[in-house]
Protein backbone atom coordinates (compact mmCIF):
# COMPACT_ATOMS: atom_id res chain seq x y z
CA UNK A 1 0.00 0.00 0.00
CA UNK A 2 1.16 3.62 -0.94
CA UNK A 3 2.61 4.77 2.44
CA UNK A 4 0.45 8.12 2.58
CA UNK A 5 -3.08 5.70 2.61
CA UNK A 6 -0.98 3.86 4.99
CA UNK A 7 -0.22 6.38 7.39
CA UNK A 8 -4.10 7.92 6.75
CA UNK A 9 -5.08 3.96 7.97
CA UNK A 10 -3.10 3.96 10.92
CA UNK A 11 -4.57 7.62 11.91
CA UNK A 12 -7.86 6.53 11.29
CA UNK A 13 -8.06 3.60 13.45
CA UNK A 14 -6.21 6.00 16.53
CA UNK A 15 -9.41 8.58 15.86
CA UNK A 16 -12.16 6.44 14.98
CA UNK A 17 -14.22 7.31 18.08
CA UNK A 18 -14.12 10.50 17.22
CA UNK A 19 -15.58 9.88 14.08
CA UNK A 20 -18.19 7.60 14.85
CA UNK A 21 -19.33 10.49 17.62
CA UNK A 22 -19.55 13.16 15.05
CA UNK A 23 -22.29 11.03 13.00
CA UNK A 24 -24.08 9.54 15.82
CA UNK A 25 -24.56 13.47 17.25
CA UNK A 26 -25.96 14.00 13.55
CA UNK A 27 -28.30 11.18 13.71
CA UNK A 28 -29.78 11.84 16.25
CA UNK A 29 -30.93 15.23 15.28
CA UNK A 30 -34.64 16.05 13.57
CA UNK A 31 -34.39 16.57 9.81
CA UNK A 32 -37.35 15.55 8.50
CA UNK A 33 -39.08 16.49 5.83
CA UNK A 34 -42.59 17.39 5.94
CA UNK A 35 -44.79 16.34 3.30
CA UNK A 36 -42.56 15.70 1.45
CA UNK A 37 -41.05 19.05 1.37
CA UNK A 38 -43.84 20.04 0.32
CA UNK A 39 -44.99 21.60 3.67
CA UNK A 40 -41.25 22.71 4.84
CA UNK A 41 -38.53 20.65 6.87
CA UNK A 42 -36.61 20.91 9.68
CA UNK A 43 -33.27 20.59 8.06
CA UNK A 44 -32.20 23.84 10.12
CA UNK A 45 -31.09 20.82 13.06
CA UNK A 46 -28.44 19.56 11.08
CA UNK A 47 -27.27 22.79 9.30
CA UNK A 48 -26.43 24.16 12.31
CA UNK A 49 -24.85 21.75 13.55
CA UNK A 50 -22.61 21.07 10.57
CA UNK A 51 -22.00 24.71 10.51
CA UNK A 52 -20.27 24.85 14.26
CA UNK A 53 -18.17 21.30 12.71
CA UNK A 54 -16.82 22.83 9.87
CA UNK A 55 -15.71 26.21 11.87
CA UNK A 56 -14.26 24.14 14.71
CA UNK A 57 -12.46 22.62 11.38
CA UNK A 58 -11.28 26.12 10.09
CA UNK A 59 -12.97 26.26 6.86
CA UNK A 60 -11.63 28.79 4.67
CA UNK A 61 -15.22 29.52 4.16
CA UNK A 62 -19.11 29.03 5.62
CA UNK A 63 -21.93 29.92 3.03
CA UNK A 64 -25.55 29.06 3.12
CA UNK A 65 -28.59 29.92 0.29
CA UNK A 66 -31.57 29.89 1.22
CA UNK A 67 -34.12 28.10 -0.83
CA UNK A 68 -35.54 29.78 -3.66
CA UNK A 69 -38.92 29.11 -5.08
CA UNK A 70 -37.56 31.27 -8.31
CA UNK A 71 -34.51 29.13 -9.31
CA UNK A 72 -36.64 26.12 -8.88
CA UNK A 73 -39.16 27.49 -11.34
CA UNK A 74 -36.30 28.64 -13.78
CA UNK A 75 -35.00 25.37 -13.36
CA UNK A 76 -38.31 23.70 -14.56
CA UNK A 77 -38.63 25.99 -17.37
CA UNK A 78 -34.80 25.19 -18.88
CA UNK A 79 -33.95 21.69 -17.38
CA UNK A 80 -37.40 20.36 -16.36
CA UNK A 81 -35.94 19.88 -12.99
CA UNK A 82 -37.55 20.42 -9.89
CA UNK A 83 -40.58 20.75 -7.87
CA UNK A 84 -42.80 23.71 -7.41
CA UNK A 85 -44.95 25.25 -4.34
CA UNK A 86 -42.65 23.66 -1.41
CA UNK A 87 -42.49 25.96 2.05
CA UNK A 88 -39.21 27.27 2.54
CA UNK A 89 -39.32 28.24 5.50
CA UNK A 90 -36.24 28.28 7.51
CA UNK A 91 -34.40 26.10 4.85
CA UNK A 92 -31.39 26.80 3.33
CA UNK A 93 -28.24 24.71 2.14
CA UNK A 94 -24.83 25.09 3.39
CA UNK A 95 -21.14 25.21 1.85
CA UNK A 96 -17.76 25.15 3.26
CA UNK A 97 -14.88 25.50 1.54
CA UNK A 98 -11.50 24.56 2.54
CA UNK A 99 -8.04 25.60 0.80
CA UNK A 100 -9.99 27.97 -1.39
CA UNK A 101 -6.80 29.06 -3.35
CA UNK A 102 -6.06 25.76 -4.96
CA UNK A 103 -6.36 25.47 -8.95
CA UNK A 104 -8.32 22.35 -8.84
CA UNK A 105 -11.34 21.56 -6.83
CA UNK A 106 -13.53 18.51 -5.78
CA UNK A 107 -17.01 18.89 -4.08
CA UNK A 108 -18.48 16.30 -2.11
CA UNK A 109 -22.70 16.58 -1.82
CA UNK A 110 -25.08 15.47 0.94
CA UNK A 111 -28.69 15.95 1.67
CA UNK A 112 -29.42 16.41 5.05
CA UNK A 113 -33.13 16.52 4.95
CA UNK A 114 -35.19 12.87 5.95
CA UNK A 115 -38.43 11.28 5.39
CA UNK A 116 -39.97 10.99 8.72
CA UNK A 117 -40.33 6.92 9.58
CA UNK A 118 -43.34 5.90 8.35
CA UNK A 119 -43.90 3.14 11.34
CA UNK A 120 -42.29 3.79 14.40
CA UNK A 121 -43.94 0.66 15.92
CA UNK A 122 -41.44 -1.30 13.32
CA UNK A 123 -38.36 0.31 14.90
CA UNK A 124 -36.99 -1.31 17.55
CA UNK A 125 -36.13 1.95 19.21
CA UNK A 126 -36.91 6.05 19.06
CA UNK A 127 -36.14 6.80 15.22
CA UNK A 128 -34.52 9.93 16.72
CA UNK A 129 -32.20 8.25 18.87
CA UNK A 130 -28.58 6.91 17.78
CA UNK A 131 -26.55 4.23 18.86
CA UNK A 132 -24.00 1.86 18.43
CA UNK A 133 -24.78 -2.09 18.74
CA UNK A 134 -22.64 -4.78 16.97
CA UNK A 135 -20.56 -2.82 14.92
CA UNK A 136 -23.58 -0.86 13.51
CA UNK A 137 -24.42 2.94 14.02
CA UNK A 138 -28.35 3.02 13.91
CA UNK A 139 -30.84 6.02 13.79
CA UNK A 140 -33.37 7.55 11.30
CA UNK A 141 -31.38 8.80 7.96
CA UNK A 142 -28.26 7.62 9.24
CA UNK A 143 -27.57 5.57 5.81
CA UNK A 144 -29.97 8.39 3.45
CA UNK A 145 -27.40 10.16 3.95
CA UNK A 146 -26.07 11.63 6.96
CA UNK A 147 -23.06 9.06 7.14
CA UNK A 148 -22.25 10.35 3.85
CA UNK A 149 -21.78 13.98 4.55
CA UNK A 150 -19.87 13.84 7.42
CA UNK A 151 -17.67 11.09 6.05
CA UNK A 152 -17.10 13.63 4.00
CA UNK A 153 -16.09 16.16 6.17
CA UNK A 154 -14.48 13.49 8.88
CA UNK A 155 -12.31 12.61 5.67
CA UNK A 156 -11.03 16.11 5.52
CA UNK A 157 -10.34 16.16 9.46
CA UNK A 158 -8.76 12.73 8.50
CA UNK A 159 -5.88 14.43 6.45
CA UNK A 160 -6.08 16.87 9.25
CA UNK A 161 -5.43 14.70 11.85
CA UNK A 162 -2.10 12.83 9.88
CA UNK A 163 -0.92 15.91 8.72
CA UNK A 164 -1.44 15.76 5.16
CA UNK A 165 -1.75 19.26 3.47
CA UNK A 166 -4.48 19.75 0.99
CA UNK A 167 -3.24 20.23 -2.78
CA UNK A 168 -6.91 20.79 -4.51
CA UNK A 169 -9.87 22.59 -3.17
CA UNK A 170 -12.55 20.52 -1.31
CA UNK A 171 -15.92 21.92 -1.03
CA UNK A 172 -18.45 20.09 1.09
CA UNK A 173 -22.57 20.98 0.67
CA UNK A 174 -24.94 19.90 2.31
CA UNK A 175 -28.26 20.88 0.52
CA UNK A 176 -32.11 20.59 1.81
CA UNK A 177 -35.34 18.83 -0.03
CA UNK A 178 -33.73 15.98 -1.58
CA UNK A 179 -36.16 13.69 -0.42
CA UNK A 180 -38.79 16.02 -2.18
CA UNK A 181 -37.21 15.94 -5.46
CA UNK A 182 -33.90 17.34 -5.57
CA UNK A 183 -34.33 21.24 -5.11
CA UNK A 184 -31.74 21.48 -2.55
CA UNK A 185 -29.28 20.81 -5.23
CA UNK A 186 -30.79 22.25 -7.92
CA UNK A 187 -31.04 25.62 -6.20
CA UNK A 188 -27.22 25.18 -5.56
CA UNK A 189 -26.42 24.47 -9.40
CA UNK A 190 -28.96 27.24 -10.42
CA UNK A 191 -27.28 29.24 -7.89
CA UNK A 192 -23.58 28.81 -9.24
CA UNK A 193 -22.18 26.41 -6.93
CA UNK A 194 -19.34 24.31 -9.06
CA UNK A 195 -16.37 22.14 -8.79
CA UNK A 196 -14.38 20.26 -10.99
CA UNK A 197 -15.32 17.19 -9.83
CA UNK A 198 -18.31 16.38 -7.70
CA UNK A 199 -19.07 12.96 -5.33
CA UNK A 200 -22.51 12.56 -4.75
CA UNK A 201 -22.01 10.22 -1.12
CA UNK A 202 -25.17 8.41 -1.51
CA UNK A 203 -25.13 5.09 0.01
CA UNK A 204 -23.93 2.45 -3.02
CA UNK A 205 -23.05 -0.43 -1.32
CA UNK A 206 -19.22 -0.19 -1.88
CA UNK A 207 -20.01 0.23 -5.58
CA UNK A 208 -19.85 2.70 -7.50
CA UNK A 209 -22.40 4.32 -9.42
CA UNK A 210 -22.03 5.45 -12.78
CA UNK A 211 -25.76 6.13 -13.96
CA UNK A 212 -29.32 6.12 -12.29
CA UNK A 213 -32.53 6.43 -14.24
CA UNK A 214 -34.32 9.43 -14.75
CA UNK A 215 -37.84 9.32 -14.04
CA UNK A 216 -41.54 11.32 -13.89
CA UNK A 217 -44.45 11.17 -12.38
CA UNK A 218 -47.92 10.84 -14.27
CA UNK A 219 -51.34 12.02 -12.58
CA UNK A 220 -54.34 11.24 -14.73
CA UNK A 221 -57.91 11.79 -14.35
CA UNK A 222 -60.57 9.88 -15.85
CA UNK A 223 -64.30 10.56 -16.12
CA UNK A 224 -67.48 8.75 -16.56
CA UNK A 225 -70.90 9.40 -15.68
CA UNK A 226 -72.04 8.25 -12.42
CA UNK A 227 -75.63 6.42 -12.03
CA UNK A 228 -77.42 4.06 -9.88
CA UNK A 229 -75.94 0.94 -10.29
CA UNK A 230 -79.04 -0.81 -11.23
CA UNK A 231 -78.99 1.48 -14.28
CA UNK A 232 -75.37 0.75 -15.40
CA UNK A 233 -76.13 0.50 -18.53
CA UNK A 234 -76.93 4.07 -18.71
CA UNK A 235 -73.74 5.22 -16.91
CA UNK A 236 -69.91 5.14 -17.83
CA UNK A 237 -67.67 3.81 -15.26
CA UNK A 238 -64.32 5.98 -15.19
CA UNK A 239 -62.57 2.95 -13.17
CA UNK A 240 -63.33 0.62 -16.56
CA UNK A 241 -62.27 3.26 -18.74
CA UNK A 242 -58.81 3.97 -16.13
CA UNK A 243 -57.87 -0.23 -16.43
CA UNK A 244 -58.13 0.67 -20.74
CA UNK A 245 -55.28 3.83 -20.17
CA UNK A 246 -53.61 1.62 -17.70
CA UNK A 247 -53.55 -1.16 -20.16
CA UNK A 248 -52.18 0.88 -23.12
CA UNK A 249 -49.12 2.49 -21.24
CA UNK A 250 -48.64 -1.28 -20.46
CA UNK A 251 -48.65 -1.80 -23.73
CA UNK A 252 -46.04 0.80 -24.40
CA UNK A 253 -44.25 -0.20 -21.64
CA UNK A 254 -43.54 -3.77 -23.52
CA UNK A 255 -42.53 -2.10 -26.78
CA UNK A 256 -39.53 -0.33 -24.37
CA UNK A 257 -38.70 -3.60 -23.00
CA UNK A 258 -38.03 -4.84 -26.59
CA UNK A 259 -36.41 -1.30 -27.78
CA UNK A 260 -34.18 0.11 -24.77
CA UNK A 261 -31.29 -2.21 -23.08
CA UNK A 262 -28.74 -0.51 -21.02
CA UNK A 263 -25.30 -2.38 -19.46
CA UNK A 264 -25.97 -0.79 -15.81
CA UNK A 265 -29.70 -0.20 -15.56
CA UNK A 266 -32.68 -2.03 -15.47
CA UNK A 267 -35.12 -1.52 -18.68
CA UNK A 268 -37.56 1.23 -18.68
CA UNK A 269 -40.62 0.69 -17.07
CA UNK A 270 -44.07 2.29 -15.49
CA UNK A 271 -45.47 1.89 -12.37
CA UNK A 272 -49.04 2.24 -11.56
CA UNK A 273 -48.53 3.33 -7.76
CA UNK A 274 -51.99 4.61 -6.39
CA UNK A 275 -55.63 4.14 -8.31
CA UNK A 276 -58.59 6.21 -6.31
CA UNK A 277 -62.40 6.21 -7.75
CA UNK A 278 -65.56 5.41 -7.16
CA UNK A 279 -67.96 6.11 -4.03
CA UNK A 280 -69.95 2.91 -3.47
CA UNK A 281 -70.50 -0.41 -4.24
CA UNK A 282 -74.05 0.75 -5.84
CA UNK A 283 -72.35 3.55 -8.05
CA UNK A 284 -71.66 3.76 -11.40
CA UNK A 285 -68.26 5.82 -10.94
CA UNK A 286 -68.16 8.93 -12.25
CA UNK A 287 -64.56 9.97 -11.97
CA UNK A 288 -60.92 7.97 -10.98
CA UNK A 289 -57.76 8.63 -11.20
CA UNK A 290 -54.15 7.62 -10.90
CA UNK A 291 -50.93 8.00 -10.37
CA UNK A 292 -48.04 6.69 -12.45
CA UNK A 293 -44.03 6.86 -12.33
CA UNK A 294 -42.40 6.13 -15.44
CA UNK A 295 -38.60 5.04 -15.63
CA UNK A 296 -36.33 5.66 -18.11
CA UNK A 297 -32.62 5.43 -19.54
CA UNK A 298 -29.78 8.14 -20.30
CA UNK A 299 -29.02 8.78 -23.55
CA UNK A 300 -31.16 6.77 -25.45
CA UNK A 301 -34.09 8.57 -23.77
CA UNK A 302 -35.08 11.74 -22.75
CA UNK A 303 -38.03 13.71 -20.87
CA UNK A 304 -39.81 15.61 -23.74
CA UNK A 305 -40.03 11.78 -25.78
CA UNK A 306 -41.36 10.26 -22.72
CA UNK A 307 -44.18 12.67 -22.44
CA UNK A 308 -44.97 12.22 -25.98
CA UNK A 309 -45.01 8.61 -25.99
CA UNK A 310 -47.06 8.13 -23.02
CA UNK A 311 -49.61 10.52 -24.31
CA UNK A 312 -49.58 8.61 -27.47
CA UNK A 313 -50.28 5.48 -25.85
CA UNK A 314 -53.35 7.51 -24.21
CA UNK A 315 -54.63 9.26 -27.31
CA UNK A 316 -54.48 5.96 -29.30
CA UNK A 317 -56.35 4.26 -26.79
CA UNK A 318 -58.96 7.49 -26.22
CA UNK A 319 -59.13 7.20 -30.02
CA UNK A 320 -60.37 3.97 -30.02
CA UNK A 321 -62.67 4.16 -27.50
CA UNK A 322 -66.39 5.78 -28.63
CA UNK A 323 -66.79 7.42 -25.13
CA UNK A 324 -62.52 8.22 -24.28
CA UNK A 325 -62.42 10.02 -28.08
CA UNK A 326 -65.20 13.04 -26.71
CA UNK A 327 -64.25 12.88 -22.80
CA UNK A 328 -60.45 12.50 -23.05
CA UNK A 329 -58.32 12.42 -19.77
CA UNK A 330 -56.77 14.82 -17.91
CA UNK A 331 -52.87 13.79 -17.67
CA UNK A 332 -50.43 16.59 -15.61
CA UNK A 333 -46.75 15.64 -14.42
CA UNK A 334 -46.36 17.16 -10.88
CA UNK A 335 -42.68 15.80 -10.56
CA UNK A 336 -39.53 14.76 -12.56
CA UNK A 337 -36.47 13.99 -12.54
CA UNK A 338 -33.07 13.32 -15.71
CA UNK A 339 -31.83 10.53 -15.67
CA UNK A 340 -27.44 10.28 -15.11
CA UNK A 341 -24.87 8.85 -16.67
CA UNK A 342 -21.13 9.20 -16.48
CA UNK A 343 -18.32 7.91 -19.01
CA UNK A 344 -16.52 5.33 -17.31
CA UNK A 345 -13.28 6.97 -19.74
CA UNK A 346 -13.56 10.03 -17.95
CA UNK A 347 -10.28 10.93 -15.62
CA UNK A 348 -11.83 11.46 -12.41
CA UNK A 349 -13.76 7.81 -12.96
CA UNK A 350 -10.00 6.63 -13.43
CA UNK A 351 -8.81 8.59 -10.74
CA UNK A 352 -11.31 6.75 -8.21
CA UNK A 353 -10.99 2.91 -10.05
CA UNK A 354 -7.07 3.42 -9.18
CA UNK A 355 -7.31 5.03 -5.59
CA UNK A 356 -9.86 2.00 -4.59
CA UNK A 357 -7.16 -0.48 -6.07
CA UNK A 358 -4.60 1.29 -4.28
CA UNK A 359 -6.28 2.03 -1.00
CA UNK A 360 -7.94 -1.76 -0.51
CA UNK A 361 -6.15 -3.75 -3.09
CA UNK A 362 -9.27 -4.65 -5.12
CA UNK A 363 -11.47 -3.24 -7.92
CA UNK A 364 -14.51 -1.42 -7.33
CA UNK A 365 -17.75 -2.56 -8.83
CA UNK A 366 -19.27 -0.42 -11.29
CA UNK A 367 -23.23 -0.52 -11.17
CA UNK A 368 -26.54 1.68 -11.87
CA UNK A 369 -28.98 2.84 -9.53
CA UNK A 370 -32.50 2.35 -10.06
CA UNK A 371 -33.42 5.27 -7.64
CA UNK A 372 -32.59 8.90 -9.37
CA UNK A 373 -30.79 11.11 -6.65
CA UNK A 374 -28.37 14.33 -7.12
CA UNK A 375 -25.78 12.83 -9.40
CA UNK A 376 -27.92 14.54 -12.36
CA UNK A 377 -28.11 17.65 -11.64
CA UNK A 378 -24.75 18.31 -11.06
CA UNK A 379 -23.98 16.34 -14.27
CA UNK A 380 -26.72 17.84 -15.91
CA UNK A 381 -27.35 21.60 -14.78
CA UNK A 382 -24.06 22.46 -13.03
CA UNK A 383 -22.47 20.57 -15.99
CA UNK A 384 -19.35 19.21 -13.32
CA UNK A 385 -17.95 15.39 -13.65
CA UNK A 386 -19.77 13.35 -11.22
CA UNK A 387 -19.62 9.95 -9.65
CA UNK A 388 -22.20 8.53 -7.01
CA UNK A 389 -20.22 6.89 -4.00
CA UNK A 390 -20.92 6.39 -0.29
CA UNK A 391 -21.21 4.17 3.14
CA UNK A 392 -24.50 2.33 3.32
CA UNK A 393 -26.40 0.13 1.19
CA UNK A 394 -29.49 1.20 -0.63
CA UNK A 395 -31.45 -1.21 0.73
CA UNK A 396 -31.41 0.56 4.48
CA UNK A 397 -33.07 3.59 2.67
CA UNK A 398 -36.10 4.88 3.99
CA UNK A 399 -36.55 1.31 6.35
CA UNK A 400 -36.79 0.45 10.33
CA UNK A 401 -34.02 0.41 12.30
CA UNK A 402 -31.82 1.93 9.51
CA UNK A 403 -28.24 1.47 9.64
CA UNK A 404 -24.82 2.10 8.46
CA UNK A 405 -21.81 -0.76 9.18
CA UNK A 406 -18.81 1.46 11.26
CA UNK A 407 -16.14 -0.60 9.09
CA UNK A 408 -18.35 0.61 5.65
CA UNK A 409 -18.51 4.32 7.15
CA UNK A 410 -14.58 4.18 8.41
CA UNK A 411 -13.62 2.86 5.12
CA UNK A 412 -15.52 5.75 3.22
CA UNK A 413 -13.53 8.16 5.10
CA UNK A 414 -10.34 6.22 3.99
CA UNK A 415 -11.57 6.38 0.45
CA UNK A 416 -12.69 9.88 0.15
CA UNK A 417 -9.22 10.85 1.76
CA UNK A 418 -7.45 9.00 -0.58
CA UNK A 419 -9.68 10.52 -3.44
CA UNK A 420 -8.85 13.99 -2.51
CA UNK A 421 -4.88 13.43 -2.66
CA UNK A 422 -4.69 11.46 -5.58
CA UNK A 423 -7.03 14.45 -6.96
CA UNK A 424 -4.79 16.84 -6.09
CA UNK A 425 -1.59 15.03 -7.11
CA UNK A 426 -3.24 14.17 -10.57
CA UNK A 427 -3.80 17.52 -11.35
CA UNK A 428 -0.25 18.85 -10.41
CA UNK A 429 0.75 16.51 -12.56
CA UNK A 430 -1.33 18.49 -15.39
CA UNK A 431 0.21 21.55 -14.75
Amino acid sequence: MNTIYEKLRLTLNKNRNNYIEQLMHLAALNTNDIGHGIKGGLEANGQEYLIKLYKQMNADSIKTEDMSEESVQKAISIHHEGNPGHNYDNRYNVYATFNKEAKTSIMFNGHIDTLPAENEGAWSFPPLKSFLKDEKIYGLGVCDMKAGIMAAAMALQLLKDAGIQLQCTVILSSVCDEEGGGNGSIVAAMGGLRADAVVVCEPTTRCLILAHMGFIFFNVEVSGIAVHSGLKVDGVSAIEKAQKLIRAIDEMEHKWLLKYKHPLLPPPSNNVGVIQGGEAGSTVPGYCCFKTCVHYHPNTMNHNQVIQEYMAAINLCCDGDEFLKDHRPKVTVYQAGGPFEMDSNHRLVKSFLKTHMEVFGKPVDIVGSPAGCDSRTWQKIAGCPTIQYGPGALHQSHAADEYVEVKDYLDTILMYAALIISWGENNLEKE
